[in-house]
Parts: structure tokens; sequence; C-alpha cells
């Protein structure tokens, strides 16, 4: 795709930033020999191969495509322009923390079989690999000045009682929320964000509710945010945090979605900011 998303709007700014995902190194073997574009790894649900193309957001935009998987320079090369093209493994992102280089915004997927989607990965593949990559981060200088969100695919669920709002409206075959060709019409399908854009069929949503977690010694304790958010609500908060205030534009929600900092509190940092917990158990450890 030819259009803007928010590694072109950091670049432009100067700001430094990598997406990190698993299995993106072609050239790294596992330990069970596989290497390439068929890395895998077995974990409690099973094998399954590492890298997950379409799930490498980036990699549908022409800017910011890393379509070789071209490795960095450098170490140091993370987080700049360079070969990789701001796109990385998530060992990169490893590496970076623990030479000091991390970028100034980081969008990280675990491994397959590590990343929490259902059928292939179990939820405790998942929290050995949150809870050791928020362990790091907390064990780092640079933790009073770091924020981790944590979010999830929007999955189709059908656990959830509560029907989230009608937030677009849009008409076509892909409907489904309340019904085919139930949820307006395609010339009012993005009020409020491009009224000359009628593309966005089939975004009637919100579907179900799905967990959105902030971590950060500025997070506020004991706090279950109420206010409407969604993925793009991420990116409103780093548009809003480094950007100032600038928005992608094009049809995108981050236009309209709430941000996240409602969710803290930066005038006051906790003395109490870190918990370490057993990767294993999910258990804090001190």
């Amino acid at each position: 795709m030819g259009s803007k998303n928010i590694g072109d709007l950091l670049n432009a700014a100067g700001i430094t930033w990598g997406s990190f995902m698993g299995g993106f190194n072609l050239g790294f073997t596992n330990s069970n020999g596989t290497t390439g574009c068929l890395r895998s790894s077995t974990g409690l649900a099973g094998t399954t191969g590492d890298f997950v193309p379409h799930h490498a957001f980036f990699q549908y935009y022409t800017s910011t495509a890393n379509p070789t998987h071209a490795r960095p320079a450098s170490a140091a090369e993370i987080g700049h322009d360079g070969p990789a093209n701001h796109q990385y493994d998530v060992r990169d992102f490893t590496e970076a923390v623990t030479r000091g280089n991390l970028p100034a915004v980081s969008f990280v997927k675990a491994q397959a079989y590590q990343d929490g989607h259902a059928g292939y990965s179990d939820p405790l593949d998942e929290q050995t690999f949150l809870v050791s990559l928020i362990n790091l981060l907390q064990q780092q200088d640079s933790w009073k000045s770091t924020a981790v969100v944590i979010l999830y695919d929007d999955s189709d669920g059908w656990y959830d009682h509560q029907m989230g709002p009608i937030v677009n409206q849009s008409t076509g075959s892909a409907d489904a929320l309340t019904g085919l060709n139930a949820c307006g019409t395609a010339a009012t399908s993005l009020p409020g964000i491009d009224a000359g854009n009628v593309h966005a069929l089939g975004r009637c949503g919100y579907g179900m509710r799905q967990p959105l977690l902030v971590i950060s010694p500025y997070a506020l304790e004991n706090f279950v945010d109420h206010s409407v958010t969604d993925q793009s609500s991420v990116i409103h908060f780093i548009e809003d945090n480094w950007l100032g205030g600038q928005r992608i534009g094009q049809g995108s929600f981050d236009s309209v979605s709430n941000s996240l900092s409602q969710m803290f509190n930066f005038k006051a940092i906790r003395t109490d900011g870190t918990l370490i917990l057993n990767p294993q158990t999910g258990e804090p450890t001190q």
C-alpha cells in the first residue's frame, strides 16, 4: 500500500522506532534445526512456524516494508534508518534493550507459539513471553521512562456479554455485526474522519471487547479504564506523546479513537514501580 502509517510519521519527525516480529530473522537457526521461512518452535499447543507473514503489519506498506528481511547493518542501527527499514526480529528487541539502544517507540510481536492466538498458542507460553520481556524492561535504567501496552487482535470471540458501540457507519456484505447491509451506507462510512472517503465497508464494529493493559511506573494503580478505546488508541497516544497530536488521516481511526493518557499519571512516578514475576507461574518473585 502507498498510504501513510505511524512509522512514516515517526520517520518524518526523526523519532527512533522499530517493529520486532517473532521469526523475522531468516538467517537464524532454531535449536530444532529449522531456519529461514521454515523456522518453527514447539510449545504447549504443538509445533508452528515462528513467523506469520500476514501479522507483520508494516510489511503491507511500501514505505516501511522489508520484503527481503534484510538485517540491520549493526546493533546500533536498530531504531534508525538502514537496510532493515525499521523491521527486525524479536530477538533484536532484546539485544537493543540490553545494549541501552531501545527505540523511542517499539511494536513487538512474539513468535507464533507465544503470541496468544487460539489454536496454535497456549496462554502459558504467551505468559512466558510477556513476563520475560517485561521483567527485562523493568531491570533497565530506562524503565523510569517506559510504558508497555499489551493489546490483542479482535478475535471474533463470542464470549463477551457486552456488545461494543457502533462508532462507524458502513454497509456491505462483510457487515455482520447487526446483520448484512444493516449498518448505514457507504456515503456515511467515515463520519468525522474523512467525509470524501467511502471505502471503509465492513468496519461497522466494534466487535467483542478485548483486554488492553498498561504497565508502567506511571500507570494508575488498581485502575480500570471505562472509556472506549481500541487498537488505534495506541497510535493516538504515540501521536500525542511524540508528534504533537499529528494524525495519519486518510480515514484512519486514530483521529476519532480515545487516547490512553487517562490511564497514566505523568506528574508522579510510583516508588514501587516494578513487579518481577515468575515467567512460568505468573507469581511475584520480588
